[in-house]
């Protein structure tokens, strides 16, 4: 049988496909030498925050323990903070006058110890306006990696399918040897060194070839990425780059509570709860994960997570695993503001089927869900039609916003507890259990658990102790932002106080001695001319500072007509603006337009109707034209943009007017905050409302009725009531 190859063509064909066997065996190992780069990054970040710990301790703490260090001499030599210290060596501190050998390595051994307590504390915070050396490393490396996972899944792939047939081929193309060696071959051995050769060949004009260039010229790209490509790709998707991180390097974000304050033997149970996210189209947090498990496990809960930390999704996620094991039927309750937003957030992070069950066709559409399935997305005023059969059950009932049926009797109260009926699990989800008196979270727990709400009444006056908080641990779940999303970028609040001008203190000062309570809330706002506003003139630098940095605004005002002079100063740099009047089909659609607008666009929103519910992490400015009477009012507002998916810092800015009102306005409102966030830190409610009463801003207009008499020469009234 003659030789249709020749021997160098054999040889070079073997050493080729040798090299690409190879080749993809090493793009296919890179993945763990990404995890050890990013481990190395994260390491270098966290030692340069410790480095800056460091750095705000003098010299002088080495001596604290009373160890009796030459300080002096350290300080004169440029050791100035324990971070200069960690800078240096034994060696160059015993070089110091004064320092021996024995107490250079004392120094160091008690600086590192410094430097190892420092380190837990730590809690990095990545975002795209905080690009230093060390976080653009760390976002390159993890950016590469989540790359070389796809690279390695290719490359399995191509060596599970490729690999025995080449080295098959090759093995028998090696056995063919030269000219001489070719004429003793059997028949047999001669037929296969064909077959091989010819498979070898077709390969390198196949399909095989093309997947090979393909590998290795991203392998390349993933080595060459650029930092600006990898903060492009952070910006994207946030939270994958997270999660990798959590994985990676456990507790570098804060988040070491592995069962988020729950019991010990709750959260065993609660850790082997099965989750089959098949069908769910988003990454979740771990802490999410955790919230879907405790849901499931618990089945009657009361979700109160701070806003911001995706209650919605974990309500989807679990719905997602419920009709992955069997289940057919869910139902959404929720403000008729959020409904559309609830529709599309179902089907943007899930597969589920919706159906909205709300105005002319909620009959229709309701006959419609009982018998094909899926979520029913309706209101709570709707939920007085929602008529099933007595027989009829349901999956999951999902009550947002459950605040809302805090009162027993009321009648969307009674509705939704008719509903609940029908469901073999009831969510109820609120971000602001806490503004709320104990005995309201009490009322909801007793919608879910009456036997837990029984046993904790009477015991709301210790609703702070580890006792309390144990006893509703099964039914009541809580976490705030700081303690499982501490890599959120960071909130930035600024109180931009303006002078009046010589028209608006003279309007301002008439809605004083008028006692027009409204009119002096809107100080600067109420003038003729916005021109003549210096709030105004003020919000214009802002936004136009916004739109060159690349940032889109929110504006929040209580006050129609402030809204409404705003949109007209502004023109086609805004939206239109959303109020309590804009239906919430509309609503959403200004939301999608902001979303697609460009940087410097302006969203002007009442703060009652765009602070509740509404998703709008786009902008990263926020403006509240004046002070709310309720703290929560604005945090629920602030919460709109600084939420889980934002990657810039949120810049909170507060316009105020000096010598008016607003100044006792926040003293007071600020003494507030500190009282309710004390309360908020042991996760319960508020026993005292926050909200500043007519009777408070009464005194608080008279004391400035007085103060402007007393300015223009008239002797102010005695007995003035001071808040």
């Amino acid at each position: 049988m003659a030789r249709p190859f020749s021997a160098s063509d054999a040889r070079q064909l073997t050493e080729e496909y040798g090299k690409v066997l190879n080749a993809l065996q090493t793009v296919e190992g890179t993945v763990p030498g990404y995890r050890e780069q990013i481990k190395a990054a994260a390491d270098a970040l966290i030692a340069k925050e410790v480095l800056a710990v460091l750095r705000d301790a003098p010299v002088e703490e080495l001596n604290r323990s009373g160890r009796g260090f030459h300080v002096k001499a350290l300080r004169d030599h440029g050791y100035r903070t324990i971070a200069d210290l960690a800078a240096a060596n034994v060696h160059s501190l015993a070089s110091v006058y004064g320092i021996s050998e024995d107490a250079a390595v004392s120094i160091m051994r008690i600086v590192n110890d410094m430097a190892a307590k420092a380190r837990p504390g730590i809690k990095i915070r990545l975002s795209t306006d905080n690009k230093t050396r060390e976080s653009t490393i760390l976002v390159t490396m993890i950016s590469r990696f989540r790359r070389s996972e796809r690279l390695g899944i290719a490359c399995s792939n191509l060596l599970g399918e490729y690999r025995m047939p080449i080295e098959d081929a090759i093995s028998a193309l090696s056995v063919s040897g030269n000219g001489l060696k070719w004429i003793f071959l059997s028949r047999e051995k001669k037929q296969d060194a064909i077959r091989a050769y010819q498979y070898l060949s077709d390969l390198k004009a196949g399909a095989f070839r093309n997947h090979v260039n393909a590998v290795f010229a991203e392998f390349d790209a993933v080595n060459t990425l650029p930092a600006d490509e990898a903060w492009r790709d952070f910006e994207k998707q946030p939270i994958l780059f997270f999660n990798i991180l959590e994985e990676i390097v456990p507790g570098m974000l804060g988040n070491d509570d592995s069962v988020y304050g729950l019991p010990e033997d709750l959260a065993q149970e609660i850790q082997e709860e099965a989750f089959f996210p098949d069908g769910l189209t988003c990454a979740l947090r771990r802490y999410q994960e955790w919230g879907v498990k405790y849901i499931l496990h618990q089945e009657r809960v009361l979700l109160g997570d701070e806003m911001g930390l995706g209650k919605t999704v974990q309500a989807i996620a679990a719905m997602v695993s419920l009709r992955n094991t069997g289940a057919t039927h869910f139902v959404v309750v929720c403000p008729a503001s959020v409904l559309t937003n609830w529709i599309r957030e179902i089907r943007k992070m899930s597969k589920l089927n919706t159906i909205k069950i709300h105005g002319a066709g909620r009959s229709g559409a309701l006959k419609q869900w009982v018998k094909t399935g899926g979520v029913a997305v309706t209101t709570y005023e709707t939920t007085a039609y929602f008529k099933l059969p007595e027989d009829f059950m349901f999956s999951l009932l999902v009550v947002d916003e459950a605040h809302y049926i805090k009162n027993p009797e009321a009648r969307r109260t009674v509705n939704t507890k008719e509903l609940s009926m029908h469901t073999e699990r009831l969510l109820l989800m609120t971000g602001t259990a806490l503004e709320n008196r104990v005995d309201e979270m009490v009322s909801l727990i007793r919608i879910l658990r009456p036997q837990i709400a029984s046993q904790i009444h009477g015991m709301e006056s210790l609703s702070s102790a580890p006792r309390f908080r144990q006893i509703i641990a099964p039914v009541y779940y809580r976490r705030k932002r700081e303690d499982v999303l501490t890599e959120l970028p960071e909130l930035i609040e600024a109180q931009e106080w303006c002078t009046l001008n010589a028209t608006e203190e003279e309007v301002y000062e008439q809605a004083v001695l008028s006692k027009n309570f409204a009119a002096v809330r809107r100080v600067s706002w109420n003038v003729d001319d916005l021109k003549d506003s210096s709030k105004a003139q003020r919000m214009l630098e802002l936004i136009e500072e916004a739109g060159s940095d690349g940032r889109k605004v929110i504006v929040f005002s209580f006050f129609l007509d402030t809204i409404r002079k705003i949109s007209l100063m502004l023109g086609n740099r805004c939206t239109d603006p959303i109020n309590g009047s804009v239906p919430p089909q509309r609503r959403q659609e200004i939301l999608d337009e902001f979303e697609a607008a460009p940087a410097g666009t302006v969203l002007v929103a009442q703060i009652q109707s765009g602070g509740t519910g509404l998703n709008i992490q786009s902008a990263s400015v926020v403006i509240l034209c004046e002070p709310q009477f309720k703290p929560s009012t604005e945090n629920q507002a602030i919460s709109r943009a600084y939420r889980m998916g934002q990657t810039r810092n949120v810049l909170v800015y507060r316009l105020l007017c000096e010598n008016t009102a607003e100044e006792r306005l926040m003293e007071i409102l600020e003494t507030k905050q500190r009282t309710f966030n004390a309360f908020a830190d042991q996760s319960v409610a508020a026993m005292e409302t926050k909200e500043i009463d007519d009777k408070t801003f009464g005194n608080i207009i008279q004391a400035e009725i007085d103060r402007i008499k007393a300015k223009n020469g008239v002797q102010p009234q005695s007995g003035t009531n001071q808040p």
